[in-house]
C-alpha cells in the first residue's frame, strides 16, 4: 500500500541490550598469565614435552602388535607432579569397556541373523601390559582404570625435570571390515593379504596444562585424543617384503629399499608430478608369494603429538615434491591395485595441493613429508599420514560420488595436519575445533581444485535442513565430543558454516583471513581453548563478534529473518499541480465496488439526472480543479525552502518502510536486494547489530529516487536462513525440490553405461 508522507519521524523508545549482544564475559574462563585476554598465549604459558624410543614389530601370521618404548617425559608447569597419566586407548575394544556397555540398542536394530551374530562377535581387544619399569628395569607402581593408566612416582617430578619411564605391552589388531575403528587391518581373501593401518598402538602420555591439570577423560571412541608435543625414533619390523608408510623420515632407505626404489625416490623429491617408487606391476608380483624374514625401518619425527604407520606388501607407493615458503615437502601416496585407476591419478596430487593451500590460510606446513593411504571406507588423520577411503570398483570403473568422496576425503584428512596436529586443541572435549575448523579449510581447497566443486559442507544454505529440524535432537557447537547429537552437522557441518559465514558476509575475506591466520600462527604447537579462537578472532580485527559466538556456538537456535511488511511512501511536493494530477491518477486506479459497477450498468436513469435542481455547488465542484487561492498557498509555502530544500521536494524520492521478525533466534545481518521498475538493482547489507536493542523486530526506511518493484532478502544464500518463502516482496512461494532417484538393479554406474555403450558401437 502507497501512503503519503506528511508527519515526521517518531522516535521509538529505547530499551537496554538483549541477551544475544551481551559480551560473553561471563561464559568464557577469566585471562590469565597463561592466556591473555586477547586470545594469545600469556607470558606464562607452558607446555609439557614427551619424546618417545620406540621399537614395535608386527606378527602378520597372528595379526598382532609386540610393542617396547621408553617415555621422557619433561615436566615444563610450574607443578609439582606426584603422578603421570598415561592413554590407553586400545583399551577401548576390550571386552568389558565402556564404549560397548553404554552403546543404546533396541530389538528393532536386530533385523536380521547378523546383526545378531554381530552383537555376539568376541574380540579379545585391548593392551596387554607386561611391564612398566625405570629405564634400568626396576618395577614402578601403576594402575589402570579403563582406558587410562596411572604411574605413581616415589618422588614428585618437580618444575623443570624430566623422567623416563618404559612399558611392554602387546594387542591384538582389530579386523576393520567386521569391527570397525580408526586403525586396524583389511583382509584380502583372493591372495591371502593384509594391508595394515596403525594408530593408537602404543600407551601415549595425556596432556597436563593450565586448563584442566591432567586430561584423562576416558576414552569412548569418538572424543579424539588430547596428546603433548615431543620427538620419536621408532623402529619397525615388519615382513621383509612389506612396505611402509610412516611418521617421520625413513633413517635406514639403504637397508630397506632397493638402489632402484632410492633412485626414484631421489627423482621424486624435486618432481613436481608424482614418480612411481613401487609401480603396480611390482606390487602384483610381490603380493603374489610371501617372503621369509623380517626388515626394520627406522623413521624419525620432531616436534609431533602422535605417530602412526601403514605395512603391506600390497602397496603401490608414488610420491612428488611440492615447496611451501622455501621448503620441500615431499608428499607420497601409498595404496593397494584395488585403489586404481583413482589413486594413481589423483592422491598424490590432492596431497601436494592440500598442504600447499592450508599453508596460505594457516601456517606453513613445518614437515618434511605428507602422507595418503588407501585403506577401504575409513578416513582418519595423524602426523604427517592419514588413511582415506575411496575406492573404485573391481573394474576400474567408479562413480562420481566415489571419485569426489575420495577427494574429499584425502583434502579433509590431510588438512588436519594444521587442525589438531599442528595447532593441536583438545579433540576430546571440543570435536569442532579441529573438526569445524579443518571443514571449513577443505571448503576453501576443494573450491581452488576444481571450479564449481560440488563440496558437502560449508556454503550456508547447506546447513539450514539441520538448523530448522527437531531441537530435541540438536545440540549446541559448545558440546562435549561425547554428548552431541548428529555429530557430523554439529561438529564438521554448522562450525563450518559458522566461518563461512563469518567470513563472507560478517567480517569480509580481508578482515577475516588475517584474524584466522593470527589464531593459527599464535597457537601452532600449541594448546588452544575455544576462547583463545573466539578472543584472538575479535583481537585481530576490531570486530565485535560475541553476539555470533553466542548465537552460533552457545544455542540450537536457527535463522529465520522475516520481512513481514512493506509501506510504500512518497514526499508530498506541496505543489498543487502536482498533487492534485497525482491524486485523479490514484483515485481512477483504484478498484471499484461490484455494486457501483452494476448500479451505472442496470440502473437506466437517477433522479438528479432527471431533475437539473438536485445537483448544488458540490455536486458540481471539480475536487482536482487548481484555482488561484492554491497557487498564491504553494507560493508562501516556497519562500519558507531553501533551494536545497525545495530540489528535494521536487525529487520524486521514494520511501519504504520494512519490518522484519527474528523468528529463528539467530540475529543476522540484513541482506537485501531492490529490483526497480526499470529493471535495475542495488544490494545494501546492514549489520546484525540493527538489532542490538530489539532481538525481535526491527524496522528500517530505504530512500530511492526509483520505484522498487520488489524485494529480496538474503538473496545470495549466505545467511543460512531456514526459511525463503517469507524472504521476499511481493510474496514469492519458493519451489520444492523433489530428487527422484531411479536405481536398477545392477547399480550401474556412469563409467560402466559407457561402456556397454562403447561395445554396441564397435569402439
Amino acid at each position: 500500500m502507497k501512503k503519503i508522507l506528511l508527519a515526521a519521524l517518531l522516535l521509538p523508545g529505547l530499551t537496554f541490550a538483549q541477551n544475544r549482544f551481551a559480551q560473553l564475559g561471563e561464559e568464557l574462563p577469566t585471562p590469565n598469565e597463561y592466556r591473555n585476554a586477547a586470545g594469545a598465549p600469556g607470558h606464562a604459558y607452558y607446555q609439557q614435552k614427551a619424546d618417545y624410543d620406540i621399537e614395535v614389530r608386527l606378527d602378520d601370521e597372528k595379526q598382532r602388535i609386540y610393542g617396547e618404548e621408553e617415555i621422557t617425559y619433561t615436566n615444563n608447569s610450574p607443578d609439582q607432579l606426584e603422578y603421570l597419566w598415561i592413554q590407553l586407548d586400545q583399551n577401548m575394544r576390550a571386552e568389558d569397556s565402556d564404549s560397548k556397555l553404554i552403546t543404546v540398542e533396541k530389538m528393532e536394530d536386530f533385523r536380521s541373523i547378523g546383526d545378531v551374530a554381530r552383537k555376539q562377535f568376541k574380540f579379545d581387544g585391548g593392551f596387554k601390559i607386561e611391564e612398566v619399569t625405570t629405564p634400568s628395569g626396576k618395577d614402578l607402581k601403576y594402575a589402570i582404570n579403563k582406558t587410562m593408566l596411572r604411574i605413581d612416582l616415589d618422588t614428585p617430578l618437580k618444575d623443570g625435570a624430566s623422567i623416563s619411564f618404559r612399558i611392554k605391552w602387546w594387542y591384538n589388531i582389530n579386523d576393520r571390515m567386521k569391527i570397525g575403528g580408526r586403525s586396524g587391518y583389511e583382509y584380502f581373501e583372493e591372495e591371502d593379504n593384509y594391508l595394515y593401518t596403525i594408530a593408537q598402538w602404543f600407551p601415549r602420555m595425556c596432556v597436563y596444562n593450565d586448563v584442566e591439570g591432567w586430561q584423562n577423560k576416558q576414552f569412548l571412541g569418538r572424543g579424539e585424543f588430547a596428546l603433548a608435543f615431543g620427538d620419536y625414533e621408532v623402529a619397525i619390523t615388519v615382513p621383509s617384503d612389506h612396505i611402509v608408510g610412516s611418521t617421520g623420515v625413513l633413517q635406514n632407505e639403504s637397508s630397506v629399499l632397493t638402489s632402484e626404489q632410492r633412485a626414484r625416490l631421489k627423482k621424486a623429491r624435486s618432481s613436481d608430478t608424482p614418480v612411481m617408487i613401487v609401480t603396480q606391476e611390482e606390487a602384483e608380483e610381490n603380493e603374489k608369494e610371501k617372503a621369509e624374514g623380517e626388515k626394520t625401518w627406522i623413521f624419525k619425527a620432531e616436534n609431533v603429538r602422535d605417530f602412526a604407520f601403514a605395512t603391506s606388501r600390497k602397496f603401490i607407493w608414488d610420491a612428488q615434491n611440492q615447496p611451501v615458503a622455501g621448503k620441500d615437502i615431499l608428499c607420497m601416496s601409498y595404496y593397494p591395485k584395488e585403489g586404481n585407476p583413482l589413486w594413481e591419478r589423483y592422491s598424490t596430487k590432492l596431497v601436494a595441493h592440500t598442504v600447499k593451500t592450508y599453508s596460505k590460510y594457516t601456517v606453513d606446513y613445518p614437515y618434511p613429508v605428507a602422507i595418503s593411504v588407501h585403506s577401504k571406507w575409513i578416513g582418519m588423520e595423524y602426523p604427517m599420514i592419514c588413511f582415506n577411503g575411496g575406492r573404485p570398483e573391481a573394474d576400474g570403473t567408479y562413480s562420481e560420488r566415489t571419485k569426489y568422496g575420495m577427494w574429499g576425503v584425502i583434502i579433509h584428512e590431510v588438512g588436519h595436519n594444521f587442525f589438531p596436529m599442528i595447532i593441536n586443541s583438545d579433540e576430546r572435549q571440543w570435536t569442532w575445533m579441529d573438526e569445524g575448523l579443518n571443514t571449513f579449510v577443505q571448503y576453501l581447497t576443494e573450491q581452488e581444485w576444481e571450479r564449481g566443486y560440488p563440496s558437502r559442507r560449508g556454503p550456508a544454505y547447506l546447513i539450514a535442513d539441520y538448523m530448522r529440524g527437531d531441537k530435541d535432537y540438536i545440540s549446541p557447537i559448545m558440546t562435549n565430543s561425547e554428548s552431541i547429537w548428529q555429530f557430523g552437522n554439529n561438529a564438521y557441518g554448522k562450525p563450518a558454516t559458522a566461518l563461512n559465514i563469518l567470513r563472507e558476509t560478517i567480517m569480509g575475506r580481508e578482515l577475516f583471513d588475517h584474524a584466522f591466520k593470527i589464531y593459527c600462527e599464535r597457537w601452532a604447537f600449541k594448546h588452544p581453548t575455544p576462547a583463545d579462537f573466539f578472543r584472538t578472532m575479535e583481537d585481530a580485527s576490531a570486530v565485535d563478534l560475541d553476539w555470533f559466538w553466542r548465537a552460533w556456538f552457545f544455542t540450537t537456535d536457527h535463522v529465520d529473518i522475516s520481512l513481514d511488511e512493506v509501506n510504500w511512501y512518497e514526499l508530498n511536493t506541496m505543489n498543487p499541480e502536482v498533487e492534485m494530477a497525482a491524486q485523479k491518477q490514484r483515485d481512477e486506479q483504484k478498484d471499484e465496488f461490484i455494486g457501483d459497477t452494476r448500479n451505472r450498468e442496470l440502473i437506466e436513469e437517477t433522479v438528479n439526472e432527471r431533475d437539473a435542481d438536485i445537483d448544488d455547488f458540490y455536486a458540481k465542484r471539480d475536487i482536482y480543479e487548481v484555482d488561484a487561492l492554491h497557487r498564491q498557498d504553494y507560493e508562501e509555502f516556497k519562500k519558507g525552502l531553501t533551494e536545497e530544500e525545495l530540489n528535494l521536494l521536487n525529487s520524486g524520492m521514494q520511501f519504504y518502510e520494512l519490518k522484519f521478525s527474528n523468528i529463528g533466534g539467530i540475529p543476522m545481518p540484513l541482506i537485501l536486494r531492490f529490483t526497480f521498475t526499470d529493471g535495475t538493482n542495488e544490494v545494501i547489507r546492514i549489520p546484525a547489530e540493527i538489532w542490538r536493542r530489539s532481538e525481535h523486530e526491527v524496522t528500517k526506511v530505504f530512500m530511492f529516487e526509483k520505484q522498487v518493484d520488489n524485494i529480496r532478502l538474503d538473496p545470495f544464500l549466505e545467511t543460512a536462513d531456514t526459511d525463503l518463502n517469507n524472504n521476499s516482496w511481493p510474496h514469492e512461494q519458493q519451489p520444492t525440490r523433489f530428487e527422484l532417484f531411479r536405481q536398477k538393479q545392477t547399480m550401474e554406474n556412469p563409467m560402466q553405461r559407457q561402456k556397454r555403450v562403447d561395445e554396441l558401437n564397435g569402439q
